[in-house]
């Protein structure tokens, strides 16, 4: 496997540890990403500090991921993603429709606050009694 893997309580990181996003790399993210979404805690983050090199096919493959994740009523933040790489997805103007956070500290406090809105949108509604 080319990622590290770290599970916690609420989200699981996952960061890939080869320089170059390549195409076998994106298939075993994919897989990775499918594995994830089929257990009771979907929330993810993606550490791509390591990575220093994509190809605009692989950024478009992470907004899909995303998107699937959402529709997964899970989060998905990119983070630590280097200057080079933040280039690429601002080039393709992907970095205004993905959740991307410079730390993963910061990408733990986005999951912990989409955690706690999901538990608010679906909590029980509440209706309110006039007073006559």
């Amino acid at each position: 496997m080319k990622f590290k893997i770290d599970t916690k309580e609420k989200f699981t990181v996952v960061t890939p540890i080869e320089p170059y996003f390549s195409d076998i790399v994106a298939a075993e993210l994919e897989s990775t990403c499918n594995y994830i979404l089929e257990k009771e805690v979907k929330n993810t983050i993606l550490n791509l500090s390591n990575i220093t090199t994509i190809d605009e096919v692989h950024c478009d493959a992470i907004t899909q991921w995303q998107q699937r994740f959402y529709e997964a009523n899970a989060s998905f933040v990119i983070c630590e993603m280097q200057p080079k790489i933040v280039a690429v997805f601002d080039s393709l103007e992907l970095t205004d429709v993905l959740n991307i956070t410079p730390t993963e500290s910061e990408a733990w406090d986005i999951v912990q606050m989409e955690e706690i809105e999901r538990e608010m949108l679906n909590g029980d509604d509440f209706e309110f009694k006039k007073n006559d």
